[in-house]
C-alpha cells in the first residue's frame, strides 16, 4: 500500500510539504490542503522525496496544466497551481526568507508585478540529441530529475513563434550529417528578429549548410554557429539581418545585444521591473549613482536618462563594452562603466570609487555580500534599490544592510519573472 498524506504547505521549490512517520516529506505535484497518495523515491536521514500518485482531495487552487508535457518536462514545476496563487506563494517565500534569514521585515509589501503567464520566454537554452530509440532527434528541455530530453513538439512558455519551431528543428537536425554533434540550441528573441545559436561539436558539411540556410529562410530566423565558448558565436545565415535588440520604451531606449549575452528571459516583466526600480530609486539631475552588476546597462541607461551621473560596474569585460556601446547608441554621455570583480569588493576599494548618493544592486543568485559589507559607515548612499533573483541571498544581505550598516528596509515585493516555476525575482528598497 502506498502511503496517504495531508499536504501542509508549499516549499521554496514548489513541492508540497507533508509528514510521513514523523519525517518531513516533499511531494512533487501536490498542493497545500490536499490529501495525496504518494510514492517515496528517495529517503534521506532527515526528509523524504516523493511523487504524488493520486490526489484524493484537491485544493481549490489546483488547475489543469496547459502543457501536455507538464509533469515529465523539467522546465515548469507549478502549472498545476492557479497563476495568482503562484505569485502569492512566491511573496510568502520572500517574506519568510527576510524574516528567518535576515531577521528583517519590510515597512511596506509592494504589490506583486504580474505579466503574461504563457508565451513569455524570450530566452531559452534548448538541448538537442539524436536518439536512435526515438528514431530521430529530440529538441527541448530536460525531463524532470533527468539528463534525458523531453519528447516534445511544442512549449507553452516559449513565445508561440519559437514553440512552433521545435518540430521543424527536430526534422532539420535529423537531416544533418552532424546530428549527434549538436548538443544545444540557444534561443534569443528580440523585438525585430529571432536568433538560433547552434552549438557545433563538428562543423556542417556543404549539404548541411544548404539545409540550414533553407530552414532560416523558411522560418524567418537568423542562425548563428558556436564552435566553442560563447565568445565564438558568429552569424551564419543570413549575413545581414535585423538588429537583435529590445526596447525600453518608457525611457526611449533601444538595447542591442548578442544572443549569448545575458538579458532577462521575460521581456514584459523586465520592462515592469525597470520601471519599478527607477520609481523607487528616483534618480535626479545632480546626483551620482552606482549601478552595480550592471550587465549591458539595463538599469544604468534608464538612470542616466533621468539626468543623474551614473557609474555602471560589471565583472564581464564584454558586457561592459556592450554597455558603453549602448550608451553611445542612445546618446547618453552621463553614463560611465568600469570592469571590476564585485565579489571581491573591500571597504578600501569601494572608497576609491568616490561618494554616491544612491545605489542600484542587481547581483546573480550568489548575492552581493562582500559589496554590502564594504559600504562605509559614514557617507554611505542614502538609498539602495536591490534587485534579486534569489530570496535567500537577498535576505542574507539585508541582515547586513539593516543590522550592521544602519539601513531600514522600506519596501519589498516580488516580480513574477518566471511563471509556472518556483523562481522568485524580487526588489527591495533600503534607506538610511
Amino acid at each position: 500500500m502506498n502511503p496517504i498524506v495531508d499536504i501542509l504547505s508549499l516549499d521554496h521549490e514548489g513541492h508540497g510539504v507533508a509528514r510521513l512517520d514523523g519525517k518531513v516529506t516533499f511531494v512533487d505535484g501536490a498542493l497545500p490542503g490536499e490529501r495525496a497518495e504518494i510514492a517515496v523515491y528517495r529517503r534521506h536521514a532527515k526528509y523524504n522525496s516523493a511523487n504524488a500518485l493520486a490526489i484524493l482531495k484537491a485544493s481549490a487552487q489546483r488547475t489543469d496544466p496547459r502543457c501536455p508535457h507538464f509533469g515529465r518536462c523539467g522546465g515548469c514545476s507549478m502549472q498545476h497551481l492557479e497563476p495568482g496563487a503562484q505569485v502569492a506563494a512566491k511573496q510568502r517565500v520572500l517574506e519568510e526568507n527576510l524574516a528567518r534569514i535576515g531577521k528583517v521585515h519590510p515597512d511596506v509589501i509592494l504589490p506583486a508585478l504580474h505579466g503574461p503567464s504563457w508565451g513569455y520566454r524570450h530566452r531559452a537554452r534548448l538541448s538537442a540529441r539524436w536518439v536512435d530509440k526515438k528514431g530521430g532527434a529530440l529538441v527541448g528541455f530536460h525531463e524532470k530529475r533527468s539528463s534525458f530530453i523531453t519528447d516534445m513538439a511544442s512549449c507553452e512558455v516559449l513565445t508561440p513563434e519559437v514553440s512552433a519551431l521545435i518540430q521543424p528543428l527536430r526534422e532539420l537536425i535529423g537531416m544533418l550529417s552532424n546530428a549527434n554533434r549538436i548538443p544545444q540550441i540557444e534561443v534569443a528573441v528580440g523585438d525585430a528578429v529571432t536568433v538560433l545559436v547552434f552549438r557545433l561539436l563538428e562543423p556542417w558539411t556543404d549539404d548541411d549548410a544548404a539545409r540550414v540556410r533553407a530552414f532560416a529562410d523558411t522560418h524567418r530566423v537568423q542562425v548563428w554557429e558556436q564552435k566553442k565558448g560563447p565568445d565564438t558565436a558568429r552569424p551564419f545565415w543570413p549575413d545581414i539581418a535585423p538588429e537583435l535588440s529590445y526596447h525600453l520604451l518608457e525611457f526611449g531606449l533601444v538595447m542591442p545585444f548578442r544572443p549569448t549575452e545575458f538579458t532577462q528571459v521575460n521581456a514584459a516583466m523586465n520592462r515592469a521591473l525597470v520601471s519599478r526600480a527607477l520609481r523607487l530609486l528616483a534618480p535626479q539631475p545632480g546626483e551620482r549613482i552606482a549601478d552595480l552588476f550592471c550587465g549591458l546597462g539595463n538599469f544604468t541607461l534608464p538612470i542616466a536618462r533621468h539626468g543623474a551621473a551614473v557609474l555602471g560596474i560589471e565583472g564581464s569585460r564584454d558586457l561592459v563594452a556592450r554597455a558603453r556601446d549602448n550608451a553611445v547608441r542612445n546618446g547618453l554621455s552621463n553614463a560611465d562603466f568600469e570592469v571590476d570583480n564585485l565579489f571581491e569588493m573591500t571597504p578600501e576599494k569601494f572608497a576609491t570609487l568616490g561618494p554616491f548618493d544612491k545605489l542600484l544592486i542587481d547581483p546573480p543568485r550568489s548575492g552581493a555580500i562582500e559589496l554590502v559589507k564594504s559600504l562605509p559607515d559614514a557617507g554611505a548612499p542614502g538609498r539602495i534599490v536591490y534587485v534579486s533573483c534569489d530570496a535567500a541571498t537577498l535576505a542574507r544581505d539585508a541582515e547586513v544592510l539593516v543590522h550592521v550598516k544602519g539601513y531600514r528596509l522600506k519596501a519589498a515585493g516580488v516580480a513574477n519573472m518566471f511563471p509556472h516555476t518556483a523562481h522568485v525575482e524580487s526588489i527591495a528598497l533600503f534607506e538610511r
